[in-house]
């Protein structure tokens, strides 16, 4: 038995980006155009700032352009309304993304419902949602952790017809859109959940294994197929010994790591395997939303 190929999402994703650049640069000399981002925070959150001063670096280093808005945590629902409809209208910017989680007197499903469609490179909007459910994925703006783990599982398997694909977690930002792009490559998708009977049995007939439930090596070795691809989306933060009489905080996600790397064929790390695709996904919406809203083909990945 041969232990798992780890799936390396830095390098994927700076792949990614390297191609991201080169059409930001097309755009640029043919068009006159350079697409743009606009992020708006709200708050203090500590994990949230690094994610913001991320996407926005990455942004800039693509050669786009890069708006971020910053608001306090008790800023009135209005006012954010107000900032996002005025995004809308803005012809420099191409995509728009609130960071969530946002302050409890504000309605997530109203900024959601608020923002365009055509500039939601989040993909959460109930057009974007809608078209990917009824199989209009080519048309739609695809949330970016979900599209991260399908390019990630295509480079490691190619063609995906007839694959069998378990997806565990049930959520509206990873595990029903991973299901619904799964399904468009033809595989036949179960979806599973805290409910499901014989859980393990379940996961041990997959091809593919996406575990997105928030629970710390919830999936052991014994619940994955011989050489499946195991994509783990989940960021679990657990306390372990320092060694030294103390504890540390460590990184892990839903899947028992090691015992799964002796039966995968494949498999993300956590963290370095789906994370870093997420950023890369958002700089390629927005590429993808300038290329639309200007009536521009839409480049290859």
């Amino acid at each position: 038995m041969t232990e798992a190929k780890i799936i390396d999402g830095k390098a994927y994703a700076a792949q990614l980006r390297r191609s991201i650049a080169t059409q930001v640069d097309h755009l640029q000399d043919d068009h006159r155009i350079t697409p743009g981002l606009a992020v708006v925070l709200m708050g203090e959150d500590p994990a949230s700032q690094i994610y913001v001063r991320n996407k926005a670096k990455q942004t800039v280093e693509t050669g786009m352009k890069s708006f971020e808005h910053r608001l306090p945590a008790d800023t009135d629902e209005d006012v954010l309304l107000t900032l996002v409809r005025g995004l809308n209208d803005n012809p420099e910017v191409h995509g728009i993304l609130v960071q969530l989680p946002l302050p409890p007197q504000i309605r997530a499903d109203a900024v959601i419902d608020t923002i365009d469609p055509a500039k939601d490179v989040d993909g959460f909007h109930v057009v974007n949602s809608g078209r990917l459910a009824t199989g209009g994925a080519a048309t739609a703006l695809v949330p970016c952790t979900p599209q991260g783990c399908l390019l990630m599982i295509k480079d490691q398997i190619g063609d995906l017809t007839g694959k069998r694909a378990m997806v565990l977690g049930r959520s509206n930002i990873v595990g029903k859109p991973v299901a619904a792009l799964l399904l468009g490559e033809h595989c036949t998708v179960t979806i599973a959940h805290s409910r499901t009977l014989d859980l393990a049995g379940e996961c041990r007939r997959a091809d593919i294994l996406v575990a997105a439930v928030g629970r710390p090596k919830m999936v052991k070795g014994d619940w994955i197929k011989e050489g499946a691809t195991v994509i783990d989306v989940g960021i679990n933060r657990i306390e372990i010994d320092d060694g030294e009489g103390g504890t540390k905080n460590k990184l892990v996600g839903d899947v028992d790591f090691e015992a799964a790397c002796e039966v995968a064929g494949a498999i993300t790390p956590v963290p370095g395997g789906v994370g870093p695709m997420t950023i890369a996904c958002l700089l390629r919406n927005t590429v993808i939303a300038a290329c639309r809203q200007n009536g521009i083909e839409v480049p290859e990945p």
